[in-house]
């Protein structure tokens, strides 16, 4: 088993390039208190927020290995040449003839963190039956929009999570809890039913063509990452 944990990009230089302009757009977001509200919503201060979105992003590139599925795969790398053919992404080629041992991780960005603010929030407003109900249903919704990704893993829309999120939370949640039960059942949901949900599926897990699954990272991380920043702010 590897041990210790891996940084791993699936896209490599093009996600220092995002990476920046998140982090540009997310310091326009910080003057005007879009961030800040976000959080304030959950109860952290802004130097509390601005530090946990922080670690959230640069946290995207650690995964912490659990174990190896026994499968070996190719090896796949970014080749944006493939996007100025106009084709669709993820714009990965993979080699012939080069395979390596398939690892099951655990993002420290998309899972580990979520997690444990999930769990802080839950223990400050408990767990209730609205919650139950909204994890579920963003569960259901992630299960069916997640597909599986060529040399990535799995990947999920980005917008229809969040709407999914914030719906289910104003809905079923009183307003004071409308915000946190939205970042937790946005944040678990998308976790359970995009990433876990199908790694349990053999018929999908014979899908994945890539040496790294990470749960909460690569093609899921930035539906987590939005479906929690954006249902907070919708709810």
């Amino acid at each position: 088993m590897q041990r210790g944990p891996s940084f791993h990009l699936p896209l490599g230089g093009v996600f220092m390039v995002v990476l920046f302009l998140v982090l540009a757009f997310l310091f326009a977001f910080v003057q005007v208190g879009v961030i800040t509200i976000a959080f304030a919503k959950l109860g952290l201060t802004p130097n509390q927020g601005f530090l946990l979105l922080m670690g959230t992003l640069f946290g995207a590139a650690v995964n912490l290995p659990l174990f190896r599925t026994g499968r070996q795969v190719k090896v796949c790398k970014p080749d944006l040449s493939l996007m100025f053919r106009h084709q669709r992404g993820p714009w990965m080629r993979c080699e012939e003839g080069t395979l390596v041992d398939q690892t099951v991780a655990v993002n420290m960005g998309g899972c580990i963190i979520p997690c444990f603010l999930s769990a802080w929030l839950v223990s400050h407003m408990g767990v209730s039956l609205p919650l139950i109900i909204a994890v579920v249903v963003v569960s259901a919704v992630c299960y069916k929009l997640a597909r599986p990704v060529q040399g990535v893993g799995i990947g999920i829309p980005i917008l229809v999570p969040p709407l999914v999120t914030a719906l289910a939370a104003i809905t079923l949640a009183p307003p004071a809890q409308a915000p946190a039960v939205a970042y937790v059942s946005g944040s678990l949901g998308t976790l359970i039913g995009a990433d876990v949900m199908h790694l349990l599926r053999p018929a999908t897990m014979k899908e994945l063509e890539a040496p790294m699954l990470s749960i909460g990272g690569a093609g899921t991380f930035d539906g987590i990452f939005i479906t929690g920043i954006l249902a907070v702010l919708l709810a």
